[in-house]
């Protein structure tokens, strides 16, 4: 067994074993969905968000790749696709990340700073800027209406009969940290 592969194995049981309910898709270790909650203390507080994973063959020297399937109002997370800005996570993508690492640390991070300076979505970011307290209005209103409990009731939690599709196009590469970011989880 190549040792990329018993990576992909070690980190995605490490994933099962977690509080984290990860559904794999057709029992393939290198594509799975997985239920993110949003951190505590910020209008995403409350959400919980279905992210698609694919991992490529030479994880982790490779990084993961992520998409958001249900909608999320962040300038850094196209609405639509779900993609992440690549300009957000694009400096220093490292094997000594393991994907515990991107659920507990990054995308915590991504929602509680957005950098409405370099967006994917230029609406959110606009309203950030101009009108904070609106901006943190109308995230908390798609929580509620795309990731709160009772849009729960409308989706499968573990849809991976294929019905959910992400293409590349639709998730952005983890290819490494943003500055801030990566200084936030030094510390």
């Amino acid at each position: 067994m190549s040792s990329p592969r018993r990576r992909i194995e070690t980190d995605v049981m490490k994933l099962l074993m977690s509080d984290y309910d990860v559904k794999l898709v057709n029992d393939n270790m290198q594509e799975f969905y997985i239920m993110f909650i949003g951190p505590e203390g910020t209008p995403f507080a409350g959400g919980e968000w279905k992210i698609h994973v694919e991992l490529p063959e030479q994880y982790p020297f490779r990084s993961p790749s992520i998409g958001f399937v249900n909608k999320i109002f962040h300038p850094n997370i196209d609405e639509l696709s779900g993609s992440v800005c690549l300009d957000v996570i694009n400096q220093t993508w490292s094997p000594m990340f393991d994907l515990l690492n991107i659920f507990e640390s990054f995308m915590p991070q991504l929602l509680r700073y957005p950098n409405p300076t370099d967006p994917l979505n230029g609406e959110a970011a606009a309203l950030m800027m101009r009108d904070s307290a609106a901006y943190e209005a109308k995230v908390r209103d798609y929580v509620v209406r795309f990731a709160g409990k009772k849009a729960q009731t409308t989706r499968d939690v573990g849809e991976s009969d294929g019905e959910i599709s992400c293409d590349d196009d639709d998730i952005s590469s983890l290819s490494s940290y943003d500055d801030h970011v990566m200084g936030d989880l030094s510390s």
